[in-house]
């Protein structure tokens, strides 16, 4: 089948990038839409398995860090654009294991460049490289202002180090090189598939099995809260109409400090669950802080409502309970997880480990 155009998708296995391939796969029919993943614990084919059979749809498992495997795959598909997704996220491993941070989000972006400067020797024309970023890489706030796109980088932790690193690294290549680029630098993003070593789903499955609910310090943390599938509709917008050389940050218009949040899923678990009110509450219990936990971010995102006319489509509260909904539906998921099987889905669908 001949395709108008052909993309690359990194990390498409993943929370984020699973929402974006459900999309766009779909939107798309006359795009090859090529998802390469290394399934690492938050990798999950389960994720995608209403696409495994889609004609414009292809998954391939390797590693952004292996550089001969990236190169390639650019030759064998010849892509127009790619969408790079993948990193290692959660600021806790980070902390632990920086090393891992350090190979994924700068080398392998590194590779992912290189492999697209080569392929796109002969010009950019039709050409894009959109890097997906956080705004944990302008580091932390005061109790009034809000991150935008000018905001100067200070990143607190190993993992927004690295995000930072591979934002300038792209930013780079289009100065020297000419590369077409765009990035967006998001907020917390929330809903449905996330790996559950992250606040909202660790908490509903916690309070499901009646364990502590851990919260860092003083619970006073502030962060802005992004519904996943509008942080896909972002990601769309910029891609197909964005300017090249932009950046636009993409935020949920939604802050909340941790522990008014914990106590809005605990009311809605309470609910949901047939609870007296307050049970899930009394689960709650502080834990020593987070080195270096950075106070509060916000994020101003007039720029993509202004130029691209992206808005949230979903108000923080209803995504909340979206979200419990599908987690308290989908229990089996959670318990693939737990058990490790969702690991042998990629065994089922395309046999032994391979490229």
């Amino acid at each position: 089948m001949n395709f108008e155009r052909k993309l690359l998708v990194t990390g498409g296995a993943g929370f984020i990038g699973s929402h974006v391939l459900r999309l766009m796969v779909k939107k798309y029919p006359e795009t090859l839409f090529v998802n390469l993943d290394k399934l690492t614990y938050a990798g999950n084919l389960d994720n995608l398995k209403d696409l495994a059979d889609s004609n414009n749809y292809a998954f391939v498992r390797g590693d952004i860090v292996d550089e001969k495997a990236v190169g390639d795959l650019f030759l064998k598909y010849q892509f127009d654009g790619v969408i790079h997704l993948a990193a290692e996220s959660h600021v806790d491993r980070s902390i632990e294991d920086p090393m891992a941070f350090i190979k994924t989000n700068i080398l392998g972006t590194m590779n992912l460049l290189n492999a697209a400067r080569d392929a796109w020797k002969d010009g950019f024309d039709g050409k894009l490289f959109y890097h997906v970023s956080t705004d944990e890489v302008y580091g932390t706030l005061g109790e009034t202002g809000l991150f935008t796109e000018e905001t100067s980088y200070d990143p607190r932790s190993p993992y927004s180090a690295s995000k930072a690193s591979s934002d300038h690294l792209v930013r780079a290549y289009m100065h020297t090189y000419g590369m077409p680029v765009v990035i967006s630098n998001c907020s917390n993003n929330y809903g449905s598939h996330q790996f559950p070593e992250k606040l909202i789903p660790l908490f509903i499955d916690n309070i499901v099995n009646n364990k502590p609910l851990p919260v860092y310090g003083d619970g006073k943390y502030t962060r802005d809260w992004l519904w996943v599938h509008d942080h896909a509709l972002a990601i769309d917008l910029i891609f197909h109409k964005g300017t090249t050389g932009e950046t636009y940050n993409i935020g949920g218009f939604n802050e909340w400090k941790n522990i008014d949040l914990i106590n809005e899923l605990c009311s809605i678990m309470d609910k949901k669950l047939d609870r007296e009110a307050g049970t899930s509450a009394a689960l709650i219990t502080y834990v020593k802080d987070r080195a270096g936990h950075d106070r509060r971010y916000a994020i101003d995102a007039d720029k993509i409502n202004k130029e691209l006319g992206w808005m949230p489509t979903v108000k923080f509260e209803q995504g909340l309970e979206k979200t419990v909904d599908w987690y308290l539906d989908n229990s089996d998921w959670l318990d693939r997880i737990r058990s490790g099987e969702y690991k042998s889905v990629y065994e089922k669908q395309y046999g032994k480990m391979g490229a």
